[in-house]
């Protein structure tokens, strides 16, 4: 149970906060985190904030005595450099749209390079692969049933094994 001296810490902090907002002519409690810079550089935020109202009260203080309340003019800090969107995308990869994948499929295609056309070969879905095999046992047609169709059988069915094994 909180002691009475602490009740008064409490009741102080949250009028020295009402304080600063109104110095920096803020709408809510959040609006003074800008105010109050962060030893790793930029504003603090606001859930550091609140958290510090209950574990660090004396350093919430003195961040708001020194920042806002004894500074004449109260000056936002800077927001902290964030890296620019994209940046942390692999350059070393190759862009490729469907038109360019299904040229080069071709072209393995027309050199008999089996494995990259299955490489290229877009994954069919289980449930497709299951229909065709079934399909083409009920028919006779056991010729027709290519290795291809079958590799990728197996291939997403040991696929599906390892995703339940993981789970």
């Amino acid at each position: 149970m909180a002691t009475t001296h602490e009740k008064l810490d409490e009741r102080q902090l949250d009028t020295l906060i009402g304080s600063a907002v109104e110095k920096i002519q803020g709408k809510k409690e959040n609006d003074i985190c800008r105010y109050l810079p962060v030893e790793t550089g930029g504003y603090i935020h606001h859930f550091t904030m609140r958290k510090m109202k209950t574990e660090a009260p004396q350093a919430l203080q003195k961040l708001i005595s020194q920042y806002i309340l004894n500074a004449e003019q109260p000056a936002a800090v800077k927001p902290k450099p964030r890296a620019p969107r994209g940046l942390r995308k692999r350059r070393d990869q190759l862009l490729l749209y469907k038109p360019d994948i299904e040229k080069m499929l071709t072209m393995a295609q027309a050199m008999g390079d089996k494995e990259m056309v299955r490489r290229l070969t877009p994954k069919r879905d289980l449930r497709s692969l299951k229909k065709e095999l079934i399909s083409a046992i009920k028919h006779g047609l056991h010729g027709a049933i290519e290795q291809e169709m079958w590799n990728s059988y197996i291939e997403s069915m040991s696929m599906l094994a390892q995703m339940s094994h993981s789970l």
